[in-house]
């Protein structure tokens, strides 16, 4: 899959296109130093061409991203029939002086307005910078238990 076609899918796909908007946690995986995997649940916005997630410069996963940028994440419905949308891409992370519009984005998403407001406050107040995270898909997958069963079930 080129990444032209991993976007399309996520710029086209119904199923894409509900996980992308919803406000089910995305779940980002990457590797450690030591080689050993780890996940972490985040917020997400997609733009259009890239996913984008928020972190304090100084969280562990900030430590490695610049060394292993390669990285996977999935987002997931959680009622049955299941959706499933898995990325498979290269992460960016770069250090901004503020919270980027993105972000407060997913605030408001997440949180609704007034929890949102809060959660930017808290941010701003508790770092003096935030890192903006972007990771550009390279493989996309869409599951969603009605028509695109899961490949060990079609085999």
């Amino acid at each position: 899959m080129t990444e032209h076609e991993a976007r399309t899918v996520l710029q086209t796909d119904l199923v894409a296109q509900q996980l992308l908007k919803s406000t089910a946690l995305a779940r980002l995986a990457y590797v450690w130093r030591d080689g050993t995997p780890r996940v972490v649940p985040m917020w997400f916005h997609w733009t259009g061409e890239e996913i984008l997630m928020g972190a304090p410069p100084n969280s562990p996963k900030m430590q490695v991203l610049a060394e292993r940028p390669d990285v996977a994440l999935t987002i997931d419905s959680n009622d049955y029939p299941y959706q499933v949308l898995s990325i498979r891409g290269v992460a960016a992370a770069k250090t901004m002086s503020e919270i980027f519009p993105e972000y407060a984005a997913m605030a408001h998403r997440y949180l609704g307005d007034e929890g949102g407001q809060q959660a930017i406050g808290l941010v701003t107040q508790t770092f003096a910078c935030w890192t903006r995270i972007a990771i550009r898909p390279k493989v996309v997958r869409v599951i969603d238990f009605q028509q695109r069963l899961p490949s060990a079930w079609s085999s």
